[in-house]
Order: structure tokens, then sequence, then C-alpha cells
């Protein structure tokens, strides 16, 4: 295999960030399904691939007294001359590898490594974002069609379906828009990605982003009920009688539920004490 070679595997592993083995298994795959379909082989073959050097077939054929298929067995006189210590029963790899297998395989190995590295790739970027499910991205709209619109999140689109669009808000192409991630599923097309911004899950994250004491803990977010677009309630509780959970939402002067609301596209928030009464949120700001 030549240096050439090993070098583009080394390239596609850093820039798509595909594990190198399993780059060299698929190529390892395609050349043995080259050499079996062009040169009309049954043998269990198997590819060497050297840095630096010549790739070499090697078939792998069963020592017997009497050969009956030269494709699958090899004689016990004909293994002995090649090692001594060969029984009847044993596998021998003996090297077959044609004259111009180097350019017959290229060409046929290229779609099954393609294809290949297609699939890991998809499966590296399900990876990434099965991992962001029930979270925050930010993305711009990219295209629209009658069921969607597309919201470019960097390796992938993001569906976000129109009846996930909160009724008081419009966006146009280019737009950037924070998304909640519901699903993503791995189809034969690629991972897809399905978002909302009427998902309760994005107003607990929104909370979760800009009051410090929910993410470290100190608050907790109890439960949420939203109807997307008009009003939400939001339950929080803190453990430590000293600490104010629904003052810590609101923020000073109202500066952190402001925010949120600002996201929102104006959203009415009620936030309450899980422990205690039903306090506030949003008409006061």
């Amino acid at each position: 295999m030549s240096s050439e070679l090993y070098s583009a595997i080394e390239y596609l592993s850093e820039e798509k960030g595909i594990d190198r083995e399993i780059l060299l298994e698929a190529l390892d795959a395609a050349l043995v399904s080259a050499y079996k379909k062009n040169f009309n082989s049954r043998t269990n073959v198997r590819v060497e691939l050297s840095e630096g050097a010549e790739m070499k077939v090697f078939a792998r054929l069963e020592v017997v007294d009497e050969v009956m298929d030269d494709q699958l067995e090899i004689s016990i006189d004909e293994a002995k001359a090649m090692d001594p210590s060969y029984e009847v029963g044993d596998v021998v790899e003996k090297e077959v590898t044609p004259r111009d297998f180097g350019r017959i395989a290229a060409q046929a190995a290229k779609q099954v490594v393609t294809q290949r590295v297609r699939e890991a790739e998809r499966g590296v970027i399900y990876n990434d974002f099965i991992d962001r499910v029930d979270d925050i991205m930010t993305g711009k709209v990219q295209r629209k069609d009658q069921r969607f619109l597309y919201i470019h999140l960097g390796k992938l689109e993001g569906k976000l379906p129109f009846n996930e669009i909160m009724p008081n808000e419009t966006y146009d192409i280019h737009d950037r828009v924070k998304v909640y991630v519901t699903r993503v599923e791995n189809t034969g097309k690629g991972p897809q990605v399905f978002v909302s911004r009427t998902h309760p899950g994005l107003l607990k994250r929104l909370f979760e982003m800009e009051v410090p004491e929910i993410y470290e803990g100190i608050v907790e977010i109890r439960s949420v009920a939203r109807e997307a677009g008009d009003r939400s309630k939001i339950s929080v509780y803190a453990e430590d009688p000293e600490i104010d959970p629904v003052g810590a939402c609101v923020g000073q002067r109202g500066q952190r539920v402001q925010t949120i609301v600002d996201e929102l596209k104006g959203e009415k928030l009620i936030s309450f004490n899980g422990q205690k009464t039903l306090l506030f949120i949003s008409q006061m700001l």
C-alpha cells in the first residue's frame, strides 16, 4: 500500500473525525471484495497493507492429502515444500497477488471505501448530536418548505416543524434562533435532528442558562407548564431556607427573567416557590 494512500487515510481521519482503524478495515474489505469480483475467486483471501509497500493478496488454503478444489485447498506435499512443519488440516497462506491488482483494486474499491467513509462519518455526527437531545442549540434559518424550517446547526440541519414555532413569531432566511433538540434519528438518509420552539424543555434550559443558582443545583426546577407564545409557569425550590428561589430566577431588577421573556417574544412567565405560595413574574417587568 503506497504511502500516499496512508496519507489520505490520515487526512480523512483527522478531517472527518473518523477512527483510523475503521478506515483501514473498510479499505481491507473493499480490496478483498475487488479481488474476488475481478478474479473469480472463491478463496478466503487476506490483503496485506504495509506502509510504503505494494499491497499483497494471500489465499488461505486448507492442507489436504488430495486436492479436490485448488481454490480452497493445497496438497500436503506443496505445503511441506513451503514449510516442513505443515500438517493435514492446517491453513496455508499463499501469495496470489495479480500483476495488475493495484489498478483494478483502486477502481473497484473506491465506491466501497467512499460508502464506508460516509457511513462512519454519519455515525460520528449521530453520536455528536444524540448527546444534545434535551439541550438548546443556536443556529440560522437556512431554508423552508411546506412542513419545516431548516436550521443550520453546523454539521446538520435541524428540522423545526411549523407547529413547533410559537404563534407570535416569524422567521426569515438567515435569522438566528435558539431551538430545543427534541430527538435525533439515525435513518437510511443519515442522522435527522428535530427541534422545537414550543417545548417546555426550552424554557427550562433558558432558566438554567440565565440563573447560575439553577445550573449549580442550589435552586431546583420542580415543574414547567407552557402555553407557548402566551404564558408559562415554572415551579422552583431551594432546600436552603435562606435562598429565595423566585428571587434568584428574577434577578436584580428583573434582568434574568427579562432576558428569557425577550427570547420567548414576550411570553408571560409565572414563577412560584414549590414550597410556599404563588409569587411572580412577567407583567411586572
